[in-house]
C-alpha cells in the first residue's frame, strides 16, 4: 500500500532546498518508512497494555551523600582559560 506524500512541501517546511534528484530520491526514501509505519499500525494490540518500554524499568536511586568534591583551584589550574573562579569558554550562541 503506497502512502502518497508531497516530499517538496516537507522540504519546504524544513527550509531544505532539494534538487529535482534529491526529491526522487528522498521520496522513495519517506516512501517506504511510511509503508512500513501503515503495516505497524494494522497490527492488532487489542488487550495489551500501552507502555513506553518493553521492559519493566523502575528508576534506582542512590541516596544523597555528601563527599569531597574537587580542589577549585586545581581544576582551574587545567583550564585552558579562567576569569577568577570561573571557566571561560567561546559563546555558545553569538549576537
Amino acid at each position: 500500500m503506497p502512502v502518497d506524500i508531497d516530499i517538496a512541501y516537507v522540504a519546504r517546511l524544513a527550509r531544505l532546498g532539494l534538487s529535482a534528484e534529491e526529491l526522487a530520491f528522498y521520496r522513495d526514501q519517506l516512501g517506504v518508512i511510511l509503508e512500513h509505519a501503515a503495516k505497524v499500525q494494522e497490527v492488532d494490540t487489542e488487550g495489551f497494555e500501552a507502555t513506553a518500554h518493553p521492559l519493566g524499568i523502575v528508576n534506582q536511586f542512590r541516596p544523597d551523600e555528601i563527599r569531597p568534591s574537587l580542589d577549585r583551584g586545581e581544576v582551574l589550574a587545567a583550564a585552558p582559560a579562567t576569569d577568577g573562579v570561573y571557566f571561560v569558554v567561546p559563546p555558545a550562541l553569538e549576537g
